[in-house]
């Protein structure tokens, strides 16, 4: 029996380690997978862990208000301490770029337990850019010691890093098998907002920005840019989810608050959100996994950064790297509204991220490696 322990404590990774850990499960005779949650972030995660119906074995509950880089990591490492001395696994799996991925795979070092890192090898170059993300990827991956990585690009990342060819395998991304699971096409909203616009006539943007390097004059200047871009097209309107960061909600409700077609809401559950994406007709986003989603509905991405860990969609063509500057931004989202050659060539280009089948090659890999199964799985893209 394999024991994993699957480890993650904010909203994005419990979306992408969901699918793995309902995968892992079908393997109940050769696989015993337990569940550990920091709740680094909480009523954003339950949201997940309800919709996927995963109930963890350990939560170690750690969110408080205020919390800094500092509190999560050091309660989060004390807290993994006891629950993988009490497990005893095998191996931990953690996922992505999160300051519990790092305490996670930096406990299970100390313990010396090997580490699985799932979607591992990507890389923007800038250590501060996104920040904290970008150096819990790349301490995580020197922690690791089998990585999944979700493309070829990252894992040639990942070997110009030195990690041994045999210790990688290309999975592609688990948000794909997300997504696929979720989307519905004749989906209901309950919230009577939504569910009143007439996605058919309209033209929705769907906004969201969160990013610490964004706060500010860089927000300031993306949504002066949609308010311009609202008033050169009348049949354009933007639901925008809104962070319930202060800083980020202070600015949007300068810039953005009280305009006729722009729908500020609350931040939505993964179901939702995901059916709204698919009846948008854009997305413009500082986030990172929906620069994955979106394109596997056939949505146009404008990323709002400087930098992306994600170039595969920029080379697909499937993303545009926008940055936060007003003139650009609004050039680029003009160019996708009054271009429809340029529009249908973006929303057609294919996903480079996956096919629904990423947590499949995870579990065959991971018996593969202690030697419950003959043969290594197919890789995505091969």
């Amino acid at each position: 029996m394999l024991k994993i322990l699957a480890v993650f404590g904010t909203r994005p990774e419990a979306i992408k380690m969901a699918p793995l850990v309902k995968e892992l499960a079908r393997y109940g005779d050769k696989i015993r997978c337990r569940v550990a949650v920091t709740a680094q972030h909480r009523e954003m995660l339950d949201q997940v862990l309800n919709l996927f119906d995963i109930t963890p074995h350990y939560d170690l509950d750690i969110m408080q208000p205020g919390q800094s880089l500092f509190d999560i990591t050091s309660r989060s490492l004390t807290g993994l301490k006891e629950v993988l001395e009490r497990d005893k696994p095998d191996i931990t799996l953690v996922h992505g770029d999160t300051t519990t991925t790092f305490v996670a795979a930096l406990a299970s070092f100390y313990l010396q337990i090997p580490v699985g890192h799932v979607e591992a090898g990507l890389r923007t170059g800038n250590k501060f850019s996104p920040f904290p993300e970008e150096m819990n990827r790349h301490l995580t991956g020197v922690l690791s010691d089998v990585h999944f990585a979700p493309t070829e690009k990252s894992r040639k990342n990942l070997l110009a890093e030195g990690v041994k060819r045999e210790n990688i395998h290309v999975t592609g991304n688990t948000v794909i098998d997300a997504l696929l699971e979720t989307v519905k096409k004749d989906y209901r909203f309950d919230d009577p907002v939504l569910e009143s616009i007439d996605f058919e006539s309209q033209r929705i943007l769907l906004l969201t920005t969160h990013r610490r390097e964004n706060l500010g004059d860089p927000m300031r200047g993306i949504y002066q840019a949609l308010r311009e871009v609202l008033e050169l097209h009348p049949d354009v309107g933007i639901i925008f989810p809104v962070h319930k960061n202060p800083a980020v909600r202070s600015v949007v409700s300068e810039v953005l608050g009280g305009l006729e077609r722009v729908h500020l809401i609350e931040p939505m559950d993964y179901a939702p959100f995901v059916n709204l994406m698919q009846k948008c007709c854009m997305v413009l986003t500082d986030s990172g996994g929906m620069q994955e989603e979106a394109p596997s509905m056939g949505k146009p991405v404008l990323v709002l950064r400087n930098t992306t860990e994600r170039p595969e969609a920029v080379e697909a063509g499937t993303v545009v790297l926008v940055g936060t500057e007003k003139e650009a931004v609004l050039a680029e989202t003009n160019k996708l509204l009054n271009n429809p050659d340029h529009y249908r060539r973006m929303s057609e280009a294919a996903n480079p991220y996956g096919d629904g089948k990423a947590s499949g090659r995870i579990a065959r890999a991971l018996l593969y490696r202690c030697g419950m199964e003959s043969e290594p799985p197919g890789e995505f893209g091969g």
